[in-house]
């Protein structure tokens, strides 16, 4: 009986909470900042749709929010990276989170005296996407420099579980409050949550981080031969993260327009309105849950480049079986899956990341990932006019019809990445 019990894995999901204070404080920030994020995406995207019910265009202007947001990746990623490798990394994301919370309180105000137009949110999805793609990549890295390095894999792992959860919470709440009080409600909330993220950073410190030299002290002049140096560590010494970052493209490029077409897929497919659009998010969001709590509590797979291959191409084939649902308990499985697949594809992804790449290079190397997800804006546009010459079901289907052969392709034909461990 007690071999048994013995070869029975332990449950070590929260041992990293339990051990690391810092880490503590760190993963109650990131809480609070991704349930801002949520909450963010889900109100800008219905607000548009709310102001642009008359407009031929409607779908193109909702999935472009989602593309609004990704847009500065592209371009101030890179440069964010180099700010979080020579910059306190602490301090930076108190700074901007510290703005986030004073521009949410604006939006709130305008939207209070109805006074808000479509151009506004769009500006604001601009702002808010230049202040994530500096953001994300400084807290993965800040996972790092709050605890030893035996503890990274569970770290990142216990931190991502914020993602899916904040993913359930954010969007489950904020659509009852649009459908029952209106949008205000939901800016105030998000800088509410802000400067949540504020308080909890304050107090930590980074008992991990390694001590910078003067020549990697941040240097304006040094700015952009800093980033070329992220890009060419980035091919040179680890070739296997430069084809998974191009992997990544699926899950993150193709895949994801799915949750920016949401709001269309809710009221023309399923005939719903933005509180069912926000359970849809929300069931997203559990899927995923429940999929890093899976890894969390015990491990990852032997080959972790092989699992991410084949949670990318079970991405595509879930978002080809969703341009086929109009049932809604189906959608809600769907969905459901969705968030779980693309969850156990980012969280191995990063773990990857942060367990090859030296912690001088690890905000580049992530914000090389920033930049390629960034390239949704371009992908954005083409599903929002194909789906406004067609139809939700029609441009899902063939999303996940591309995303379904390039997967195939690189379980194929791409051993560096299938053989990483």
């Amino acid at each position: 009986m007690l071999k048994i019990f013995n070869s029975i894995p332990r449950i070590q999901t929260f041992d990293s909470l339990k051990a690391h204070r810092n880490y503590r404080f760190l993963w109650l920030a990131n809480f609070c900042s991704n349930t801002a994020h949520w909450l963010q995406l889900l109100t800008l995207g219905w607000l548009v749709k709310f102001l642009s019910e008359d407009a031929s265009n409607s779908a193109l202007l909702v999935v472009g929010i989602g593309g609004a947001v990704a847009l500065p990746g592209v371009f101030i990623g890179p440069l964010g990276g180099v700010l979080g490798d020579r910059l306190d990394r602490r301090k930076l994301v108190i700074a901007i989170d510290v703005f986030m919370a004073l521009l949410a309180l604006i939006f709130a105000v305008l939207v209070q005296m109805n006074i808000i137009e479509i151009w506004q949110v769009y500006l604001y999805a601009l702002i808010a996407g230049s202040c994530e793609s500096i953001k994300m990549p400084v807290r993965s890295a800040l996972v790092a420099n709050t605890v030893p390095d035996r503890d990274i894999s569970n770290a990142f792992a216990t931190s991502v579980l914020t993602i899916p959860g904040t993913r359930m919470i954010g969007p489950f709440v904020g659509g009852l409050i649009v459908s029952s009080f209106g949008f205000f409600w939901n800016f105030a909330i998000e800088a509410f949550l802000y400067t949540s993220t504020v308080l909890c950073l304050i107090p930590m410190s980074l008992e991990y981080a390694g001590t910078k030299n003067e020549d990697e002290k941040f240097n304006f002049k040094r700015m952009f031969p800093d980033v070329f140096d992220g890009f060419k560590y980035l091919w040179r010494k680890q070739k296997s993260l430069s084809y998974l970052i191009i992997l990544s493209s699926v899950p993150n490029i193709i895949c994801q327009p799915i949750l920016f077409l949401l709001p269309l897929y809710t009221a023309s497919v399923l005939n719903k309105g933005a509180d069912f659009g926000g359970y849809l998010l929300a069931v997203n969001g559990a899927g995923g849950l429940l999929m890093v709590l899976f890894i969390s509590a015990f491990g990852f797979p032997s080959k972790r480049g092989l699992f991410c291959v084949i949670c990318a191409f079970t991405s595509a084939s879930i978002t080809l079986l969703l341009s086929q649902t109009v049932w809604i308990p189906v959608a809600f499985l769907v969905l459901a899956a969705f968030g779980a697949t693309q969850t156990a594809f980012r969280t191995t992804n990063g773990v990857l990341v942060q367990t090859l790449t030296d912690d001088l290079y690890r905000v580049r190397v992530m914000s090389v990932y920033r930049v390629v997800a960034g390239m949704i804006v371009i992908f954005g546009l083409g599903v929002g006019w194909m789906t406004d010459l067609t139809s939700p079901r029609w441009t899902i289907g063939i999303m996940g019809l591309i995303a379904v052969l390039i997967s195939a392709l690189f379980l194929i034909k791409v051993p560096v990445v299938r053989n990483q461990k």
